[in-house]
Parts: C-alpha cells; structure tokens; sequence
C-alpha cells in the first residue's frame, strides 16, 4: 500500500500509549479509525476516541493496531510537521506583500506565501480566507476550528479586493457571519496602507467589524510595512496619519462601550510609537491573542521594567560595560530605561539603535534587523564586555537572524560573549551570567 497521507514519528513519549504499543520514531502514522490524516488536527480530534483502530506503515507494510485508551491518555507521538499534506499557498496578490518585498539570500522560510486556515487555527497565523471551498467549511464545522485569525484589511467589498489584489475574493462580512454560525472565534486584522484602505474606509471597517462582535473578538490595527524592494505605488504611514488613526480608533471605540466590554479595538504598538504618543496601560490589553501581532509588546516591557527595578536593590554585576541593539522605533523608549539601569548596577551600558539600511530606513522595527546591520554599524571596540540582541532578531529557535547568521558566527566576528533579550529583567540575567 502507498501511503497518501499521515506522517512519520519523530519521537514517542515514553510510557506513553504508543511507546505501550510498540511505535517508534520512522514509523508513519496513516489514519486513525479509517479517516486518512491530513495534519495534526486530524491526529488530535481523531485520537480523541477511547477505541483507535491505528493504521501504521513501517518498512513499506501497513499494520492495524487496536488501540483501547482512556479520555486523558494521549497517543504521545510527535511528527516531523503539524502539515502532513501540502501547504497552502496564497493565491492573493497584496500590493503591500511582504514576502513580495524580500530580497534574495535569506531563510528559506521567508519566502513562503502561506494562507492554511490550519495553521491559522493552530498558531495564530493570519489569513484571508480567500481560498475555502465547501470541504473546508465542513470540516472547520466538524472539528471547531476556533479561534480563527483573519486578514480584513477592508470591509467594503472593493476595497478589500484592491487590498488583497484579488478580484474574485468574497464578501468578508458574510464569511465572519458563516463562521459565528458555526461557534467560530475570529480575531481580525486591519493593515492600514495609506490611499487604499484608510480614512473613510478605516472608519467603515472598524464599524462594521463591531457588528460582529462577538463572533469577531478582537481587531488589531497594523502600520503596513513596506522595504526597499517594494516596487508598488504605496507608501507608509506618516506621524500625523498614525496620529489621525489613533484618534479615530478612541473615538469609534468610546461609541462602542455599551456594547462591547472589552477593549476590543487594538491599535499596533508601532502606531504609537510612530505617533510618539504615550502607551496605554496593562489594563488595555486585554486580549492576548494580538500579541504576536505586535500588540502589547511595548507596554510588558515597560512593565517588566517597572517590577525589575523594584526588585534591583545592590547588585554587583560581574561586566563593567556591555551594549544593547535595538530597532529605531523603541529606541525612544527603551533609552532612559537603559539609563536608569545602568545607574541602578553601576554598570556602563550603551544602547546601539540599528538604522536598517538592509530593508531601508523606513523599516524600524527590532525584529527586522539584520546580522550584517549590526556588523556594519556596530565596531567591535564600541561593544564593552557583551553585546545583548534583540531576541526578535532570530528564529523561533533562537538560532538564526534573518541573513542567516548565527550567534557563534556573531561571536567569532566580535570576539566577546553575544546575547538575547526580549526584556529588561532579561538583560539583568544575561549581565548576571556575563564572565
């Protein structure tokens, strides 16, 4: 038999079911009670049964296990992809990609123009849902895909179509409707390109986004970013346009405390910092499900600050100097916090704004800088004892920068001990652990 889809085990949990029933890493999982798998959704809400009939392939024969569990007994495995079929691939053509935009010689990883309601379900990537077919609808029905995390860009049908550069794409509105009807979360996006979706326009979404609460739990409000090698006719937002959406935004969402009782409406962080307006406070950010869409960021940092510095007292750091990279954007922000620290521990600290000469100018954000950046504007005689980087810098793994650099490379260039960080408390442990 040809296995058509499923997935091979990269590990079993030991003691678990399948370590109990003889898995082991190469085997492929085929199906779980006669339904094929297709990714690890299917491996989890298939599993989720007290009798399993399991399909196995191992060196090219399938066998059929029986399987008897009980309702918090877990299968262990582990696969080499939550995937287990093809991705899939955008089929928009969005004026303001950002995959669009990246040039040559990075991650491979970077290239990839993915819109999978899958992954959408599985960790929070946002997608159009321009590319559903029936099939699809009846299995995020089946199996309660929620929540969901969905571009909108535009809730006026034109509009959204200009944005997304995708005449046929269907009415959002009436797909959020569908997926309430379904018991389906969504949290949404807006990203704000001057001259296109705006304005006029903005104030229209957001309106009609709030008629879908509670369907659509939250809205995020993103700056659209746009590099060097973007060849279109857009442009990025000025101080005084993100001025204009943060007011807009309060405005809109004071009309909508009657109805609404979260906050609901979350301007990006790098709103306000454009804006160089001040951050809302803890209590704001009530959804963390916008987190990694930028959201909130600023404020833990602050925060995280506020509590590290209360717990400072005398400390005695083992490096009399060290250097601290970030983006343009938060180097406002973060420097009296870097001044306050450095007199609190008694320690030379230098923070290093990176200008991102790589992307171009216009893009400011630490996540966004490049190994070779830091090279080119850092020397190595201004570095002190360490070099402490932005954790947003790398790879989920923390292993790689966007060049594709890694931190052994950045030290065998520097010749002293580099670092990430995401937060000031951070910083202090790595100065703590700093020969």
């Amino acid at each position: 038999m040809t296995s058509q889809r499923g997935n091979v085990i990269t590990a079993v949990d030991p003691g678990s079911i399948g370590d109990e029933i003889g898995l082991e890493p190469g085997d492929r999982l085929l199906a779980i009670n006669g339904h094929l798998l297709r990714d690890v959704i299917d491996y989890r809400f298939y599993g989720a049964d007290e009798e399993l009939w399991l399909d196995i392939e191992r060196d090219g024969q399938v066998h059929r296990i029986q399987v008897e569990r009980d309702y918090d007994e877990t299968l262990g495995l582990t696969f080499d992809s939550v995937l287990f079929d093809d991705l899939r691939q955008c089929d928009n053509r969005c004026p303001f990609c950002f995959v669009a935009q990246m040039p040559r010689g990075l991650r491979a990883s970077l290239y990839v123009r993915d819109d999978d309601y899958r992954l959408s379900f599985l960790s929070g990537s946002f997608v159009t849902l321009t590319n559903l077919d029936e099939d699809d609808w009846a299995r995020i029905a089946e199996q309660h895909l929620s929540p969901l995390f969905v571009s909108i860009h535009a809730t006026d049908p034109v509009a959204r179509r200009a944005c997304l550069g995708n005449a046929q794409a269907p009415d959002i509105v009436a797909q959020i409707h569908r997926l309430g009807t379904l018991g389906v979360e969504v949290h949404g996006q807006v990203v704000i390109v001057p001259g296109l979706n705006d304005g006029a326009h903005l104030e229209r979404t957001i309106n009609d986004c709030a008629a879908l609460w509670p369907t659509l739990q939250s809205l995020a409000l993103v700056p659209v970013g746009l590099t060097r090698f973007h060849h279109g006719a857009g442009r990025t937002l000025t101080a005084d346009e993100a001025r204009a959406v943060l007011s807009m935004a309060m405005r809109v969402r004071g009309g909508l405390s009657s109805t609404i009782d979260t906050t609901w409406l979350y301007p990006a962080d790098e709103l306000y910092l454009l804006a160089r307006e001040p951050i809302p406070p803890a209590l704001f950010y009530d959804a963390p499900e916008q987190r990694d869409n930028g959201v909130g960021l600023v404020r833990e940092l602050l925060d995280d600050w506020a509590q590290t510095r209360m717990r400072l007292g005398r400390r005695h750091i083992a490096v009399s100097s060290a250097t601290l990279v970030c983006g343009t954007a938060i180097a406002p922000v973060l420097a009296p916090l870097v001044d306050e620290l450095a007199s609190a521990i008694g320690t030379r600290l230098h923070l290093e704004p990176i200008v991102n000469r790589f992307f171009g100018e216009s893009v400011t954000v630490s996540g966004l800088i490049t190994a070779q950046d830091v090279i080119a504007q850092l020397a190595p005689e201004r570095t002190g004892d360490c070099i402490v980087l932005p954790r947003s810098m790398f790879d989920a793994d923390g292993g790689r920068t966007l060049d594709d650099v890694t931190l052994a490379q950045l030290y065998d260039h520097y010749g002293r001990p580099v670092h990430t960080a995401d937060r000031l408390s951070r910083v202090m442990r790595v100065l703590d652990e700093c020969p």
